[in-house]
């Protein structure tokens, strides 16, 4: 289970948006489903995931209707601020979503598309585990609406797997991309690297066998270690190690190289596609900070700066909605200054960068020191009227560059 929930102010009981929230149209609109329920827990997840276990009164069964009421409440909220978008991106995450039966993810799926609509071309991503996967699960898939999947492959070697408590045979993965691909599925594969006994050698191998599967996107996150999980426990006694930073950094670089070389590019630091039409365009909504609906227990939303989070546990997220009541937990309204912050922040990490005219005037003269030590590209922010993009060290020192935009 996650951590504790944010703090802010109390969520109102109907869900109603506040009256002087101003809402662009214009905006893309995107919905996340989060499904809560895994086998089993990996060491490093701090994720708001549920095994059977721990649900105390939630039923896996259940869950896609109880989902839906709060689709039918979103629907009805958005309607009265005059605020109804359709769909851009769909997005179901946890969590395992396909430890549902495919028919209760096509059925909530189905729902939202009533209650919102879809824009032409949305993208549509389900997240997966590689032992999910069956040709059937595809097709029901892909006949529902779905468009892209997104497979948990983490490593291509089994003792990596291990330490991070994965549970899948490495030979899944393949059947799982080739049944999508045989749906007509967009594929995209995840990996997570710095794990506990793993060498640049493992990496390596991982990285060759994410590209034989040719599939259209990669995503590689670098191991972090957070607090309350079993990983965290294990290196605080000892058992295993600390991740190496160097060794990280070594990994990250030999990702880019490769995947270069394979005909990937670089969007965001820990994505890479093949075309600009393959990059996963519901995180880009985060990233540039566009309105979007998290459904499901533990899930944020956000719609014009207003921003707001469910109760985490799935008991307590069924008994609201059972009660006619929103889930929503808390919510805030960030002042100007730290919205400033999160666009710097995430605008950053992308590959468009953020204007160089968006920054504080005083803050615009720093990008000159930032070019001279090699974080951002000299020709993208030439005399000052471009934009800050990172290279490939600025990628590295991503955190170095935002403090030195906005401290």
């Amino acid at each position: 289970m996650a951590g504790p929930l944010p703090l802010g102010d109390p969520a109102p009981a109907d869900g109603r948006l506040p009256s002087d929230l101003a809402i662009d149209p214009a905006v893309p609109f995107s919905a996340y489903l989060h499904v809560p329920f895994c086998r089993v827990r990996c060491g490093y997840c701090d994720f708001n995931t549920y095994t059977s276990g721990e649900l105390r009164g939630a039923k896996q069964e259940d869950y896609a209707s109880t989902l839906i009421t709060e689709i039918d409440l979103a629907k009805r909220v958005l309607a009265d601020a005059g605020a109804l978008r359709p769909m851009d991106t769909v997005f179901f995450g946890g969590g395992t979503p396909t430890l549902l039966p495919a028919g209760d993810l096509a059925r909530m799926l189905g729902a939202a598309t009533d209650a919102f609509g879809l824009t032409d071309g949305a993208e549509v991503t389900v997240e997966a585990n590689p032992d999910t996967v069956t040709p059937g699960v595809a097709r029901t898939l892909a006949d529902a609406g779905v468009t892209r999947l997104s497979i948990g492959m983490q490593s291509a070697v089994p003792h990596v797997l291990a330490a991070l408590d994965r549970t899948h045979r490495p030979e899944n993965v393949t059947t799982a991309v080739a049944a999508a691909k045989d749906a007509g599925l967009a594929v995209s594969v995840d990996l997570i690297y710095g794990a506990p006994g793993e060498s640049l050698a493992d990496w390596e191998a991982s990285l060759d066998a994410a590209l034989a599967l040719e599939s259209d996107h990669i995503s590689a996150y670098a191991l972090i270690i957070e607090d309350g999980t079993k990983l965290a426990r294990q290196i605080r006694r000892g058992e295993v190690p600390t991740p190496d930073d160097d060794l990280q950094a070594d990994m990250y670089e030999l990702a880019d190289a490769r995947l270069a070389a394979a005909g990937f590019d670089w969007y965001e630091i820990s994505n890479w596609s093949r075309t600009v039409e393959q990059r996963s365009r519901h995180n880009l909504a985060y990233w540039r900070g566009s309105d979007w609906w998290g459904f499901g227990p533990g899930a944020h939303s956000h719609i014009a700066g207003l921003r707001w989070w469910n109760v985490k546990h799935p008991a307590a997220y069924a008994q609201r909605l059972a009660a006619e009541e929103s889930p929503a937990a808390g919510t805030e309204r960030p002042d100007a200054k730290s919205r400033t912050l999160e666009r710097i922040l995430l605008l950053s990490r992308i590959r468009e960068g953020i204007a160089v005219a968006d920054l504080q005037p005083d803050k615009r003269t720093r990008v000159a020191g930032l070019i001279a030590d090699g974080l951002v590209d000299p020709a993208a922010a030439v005399r000052g009227r471009g934009r800050v993009q990172l290279t490939l060290r600025g990628r590295l020192l991503a955190d170095a560059v935002v403090r030195e935009l906005t401290d």
